[in-house]
């Protein structure tokens, strides 16, 4: 399924494309893709023909944000496709938080120092 979903953004001119391996991150996916388009109309283009594709080889894909075209989400189970107009790819900065690596462990707070 991931190669389909590469090779139809790739056949649609999405720029900028990345995939982050979530295995061990997050439940919700063991693949993330991210991608931009140049605009409105091309973002909500390439989620329509990525549906088409996976519905082709019988995946059934849930999408939200494809009327607007600032960033659609597509969740075919496995993999979670974000598709975004530059600006609204550069403000979320999603990439940023998901291929960093997860810390095993938070910072523990430091105690107060006692006093003799």
């Amino acid at each position: 399924m991931l190669g389909a979903i590469l090779t139809s953004l790739d056949d649609d001119k999405a720029q900028d494309i990345l995939t982050i391996d979530l295995v061990g991150k997050t439940s919700i996916a063991d693949r993330m893709v991210i991608a931009s388009g140049t605009s409105a109309r091309q973002v909500s283009a390439m989620a329509e023909h990525l549906v088409q594709e996976l519905r082709e080889i019988g995946v059934k894909a849930q999408t939200e944000g494809e009327k607007h075209g600032d960033w659609v989400l597509l969740d075919a189970g496995d993999v979670v496709v974000h598709l975004f107009r530059p600006e609204v790819r550069a403000f979320y900065q999603i990439e940023r938080i998901w291929s960093s690596p997860s810390p095993t462990t938070a910072p523990q707070p430091k105690k107060p120092a006692k006093r003799a």
